[in-house]
């Protein structure tokens, strides 16, 4: 058991490694080349993250200012929704029925 929980824990590091490559407002996009509608899905899921560590570094943001616009704002948004909204869609509602 504490082999199985060791390595869930391992796992869970790597990935919030690998996820803060692709953060937010750390400089990567230029109007040139801004983040684009995948990228705000992106951006949306990892918005939790994000947020913690824009707490503790000044260019770290939840939501990329470099961006396409509309498309950028859709897809965020609909990564936030699906993936917050998602987990009480998920729970099992009880049955309050008196016997």
């Amino acid at each position: 058991m504490k082999k199985k929980i060791m390595i869930l824990g391992i796992l869970c590091a790597v990935m919030i490694f690998t996820m803060t490559g692709c953060i937010p407002g750390d400089g990567t996009y230029t109007p040139d080349k801004p983040a684009g509608f995948f990228w705000g899905v992106w951006h949306g899921w990892i918005a939790p993250i994000s947020l913690i560590l824009g707490l503790f570094q000044n260019g770290i943001r939840v939501y990329e200012p470099m961006n396409t616009g509309w498309w950028y704002d859709f897809g965020f948004y609909i990564a936030v929704i699906s993936g917050f909204g998602g987990l009480s869609l998920s729970r099992k509602k009880k049955n309050s029925k008196k016997d």
